[in-house]
């Protein structure tokens, strides 16, 4: 943790993303990104990312920074074929060298999630599974209804990730963290890592309260990590004064061993460049222990998702 006073360092070191994406929509289907669809989205007009993104766009985006590894995270390929984008996501690391560990869509309420997980046992760079829960969709609606993470059959196939060794990824807004410690506490044996901090995109007093009560929750589950992603807003720069906050305060919160830095890259690409994250990042963390910031921005993305150590500096470069 930060302590007032403590002399500033900017990390230089090794860098591991812990959430991005690669696609073709013109290859392969993405319900969300074909032409003709426009879904509900936070940063609004998303037509910008419905392209190729591919390891070397990545690179390019990434151009400067030390970027060793990565993680793929499941992009909402077509429902019917989970295990064709796991072929596709591991064909680019083969031919890339990224990613370098991935997750998996997997939908934990379908009847053949059992086989589905077991499928993937066979692909040695799968480390975890993505399923957004839904539910409630302002903090107004929580008690009136609940997301999958309450459901009996969603929780059935939750309980089976751990017999695969499996993580969970978890995509929620704030105002439904409390149903994740409940989760949480039930499935101490199945490592919970929440998505984009949260979500807290209401930036004004009540909201940030509200966001930074429900992580303090969350956080007293010890098999909860976090990424520090999808945390933008739209036409302000990325490196505000709310979210450097919000940067600084999930870290203390959880502790930098539980913090993952990732980009969300392309999705980001609508509110910031590449270094606009991570130089917001590295100035969050100015002040906090370099063994602090080295968990950050490496070691917990390699401990959570049991990455090997890289053959050698800039390895994904």
């Amino acid at each position: 943790m930060s302590d007032a006073g403590a002399p500033r360092h900017l990390w230089n070191g090794p860098i591991v993303d812990a959430h991005h994406h690669f696609w073709q929509p013109e290859v392969n289907d993405h319900p969300w990104l074909r032409p003709e669809a426009h879904i509900p989205f936070r940063y609004g007009d998303y037509s910008a990312i419905k392209r190729s993104y591919l390891p070397p766009d990545y690179r390019t985006d990434a151009a400067g920074a030390p970027v060793v590894q990565t993680v793929y995270v499941e992009t909402e390929w077509n429902p019917d074929d989970p295990v064709g984008e796991v072929r596709y996501a591991s064909a680019l690391a083969g031919r890339f060298g990224v990613p370098n560990a991935i997750v998996a869509q997997a939908w934990l309420d379908r009847a053949d999630v059992g086989a589905l997980l077991a499928a993937y046992a066979g692909f040695p760079l799968v480390k975890s599974v993505r399923h957004k829960p839904g539910g409630p969709e302002s903090p107004a609606e929580v008690g009136q209804r609940r997301t999958l993470m309450s459901d009996p059959a969603w929780r059935r196939g939750f309980a089976l990730l751990a017999g695969h060794g499996l993580r969970f990824d978890l995509q929620t807004p704030w105002w439904n963290l409390d149903e994740a410690a409940t989760l949480a506490n039930d499935s101490p044996e199945t490592t919970i890592i929440l998505n984009h901090a949260g979500l807290p995109a209401q930036r004004d007093k009540e909201g940030l309260s509200g966001w930074r009560d429900a992580m303090r929750r969350l956080a007293a589950c010890p098999n909860v990590a976090v990424k520090i992603s999808g945390i933008g807003v739209p036409g302000q720069p990325w490196a505000s004064e709310s979210t450097l906050w919000i940067v600084r305060t999930a870290v203390i919160l959880f502790g930098a061993h539980r913090c993952m830095f990732a980009s969300n890259f392309p999705v980001d690409s609508l509110c910031a460049r590449y270094t606009d994250i991570l130089e917001g990042c590295r100035e969050a963390l100015a002040e906090f222990p370099e063994a602090e910031q080295q968990a950050f921005f490496a070691g917990s993305a390699r401990r959570v998702y049991a990455l090997p150590e890289p053959n050698r500096p800039g390895a994904a470069r």
